[in-house]
């Protein structure tokens, strides 16, 4: 008899995430230097998700011939969470992961407590896969956080890439791996129960003064009230197609980018005024990323005012950008520079 189809779920997804990183070269009998497996850690707070994703690794990794480790993250933003990132570690060890650590890190204030966090706890993940040498590090989101995300992107109006939520594949050289994004959080949860596994559900989660808290407990059910089940699945699925649009648009922006400058770099605002609205914001938001203003203040409404300069030209002053970033209009080409 096999496995609960939870636990074949979880366990399957995580092997198929890792296909790329496998050292599936058998040994030879007597070789010189075996090769170190490589490591891949799990991110785990001790919740149903994170929990079931390392459960899958630890099972699946002796398999696939990789080492699996864990890494907590201790916020500091709840009395006793260093008693719980301790408990954390002791679960992850017994699942067999090795190393199994925690990392405390100081939570800013910068765009809000949930993006200070997220800023703080992928800053330590970053430093801790760099100090481990890890070839990846597995994160629990499941199809109802890129659901959340997606309604999020929605509410403020960024466009489509805010609509594409969380990509299975991320950060540098593909550290981020998502196995999860096409399961639900009930199937992570039943794979712990059924493997007897604890979990710690995060009182934040429930909070109503946090904007994903509101979105999970009132927005989600009373979007499903009103447009009946099936709205988790059909977001998600928005992502995915959003997430393939935007690269298409971002793979045409990269190449039309070269023919609009002229012979010093600089953009001629009339071939860029001949381009489709979506191709020529995109190459305005890298001119002005690649000057200095930094991308996560670098909003819509920011890249709409620059592309007036281009479409409503009226003899206007300089736009300020973040980052201490100028744009203006000369004599028919587009300077963006620090100002």
């Amino acid at each position: 008899m096999g496995p609960h189809p939870a636990v074949a779920a979880i366990r399957l997804a995580v092997r198929r995430v890792l296909h790329d990183i496998l050292n599936a070269q058998p040994a030879s009998p007597t070789p010189p230097t075996p090769p170190e497996r490589p490591l891949v850690l799990v991110a785990c707070s001790g919740g149903a998700d994170s929990t079931a994703l390392a459960s899958a690794l630890a099972f699946e990794a002796p398999k696939l011939g990789i080492r699996a480790g864990g890494i907590t993250v201790d916020h500091g933003l709840q009395s006793g969470s260093d008693s719980r990132a301790e408990d954390v570690v002791l679960r992850l060890t017994a699942l067999g992961l090795a190393p199994a650590e925690s990392v405390a890190v100081q939570v800013g204030r910068d765009g809000g407590p949930e993006a200070a966090a997220r800023d703080a706890r992928y800053a330590a993940l970053d430093a801790a896969a760099e100090r481990l040498g890890a070839a990846a590090v597995l994160l629990g989101h499941t199809r109802d956080d890129q659901a959340e995300t997606v309604l999020l992107g929605l509410a403020r109006g960024s466009g489509i890439r805010s609509l594409s939520g969380m990509a299975a594949i991320s950060g540098v050289d593909g550290r981020y791996r998502r196995p999860f994004l096409h399961l639900d959080r009930q199937t992570a949860r039943k794979a712990c129960l059924v493997q007897h596994l604890p979990v710690w559900d995060d009182p934040h989660n429930t909070d109503p003064a946090y904007t994903r808290s509101r979105l999970r407990h009132e927005g989600l059910p009373a979007l499903e009230k009103a447009l009946g089940k099936g709205v988790v699945e059909a977001l998600a699925r928005t992502a995915q197609l959003s997430r393939d649009d935007a690269d298409a648009l971002d793979a045409w922006a990269a190449q039309a980018a070269e023919s609009v400058c002229d012979a010093a770099g600089l953009l001629e605002c009339a071939k860029l005024y001949a381009l489709p609205p979506a191709v020529r914001r995109r190459i305005l938001r890298r001119a002005a990323i690649e000057a200095g203003a930094p991308a996560g203040a670098l909003f819509a409404r920011h890249i709409e005012e620059v592309d007036r300069l281009i479409t409503g030209w009226r003899g206007q002053k300089e736009i300020n950008l973040p980052g201490k970033v100028v744009a203006q209009r000369q004599g028919g080409r587009l300077v963006i520079r620090q100002g």
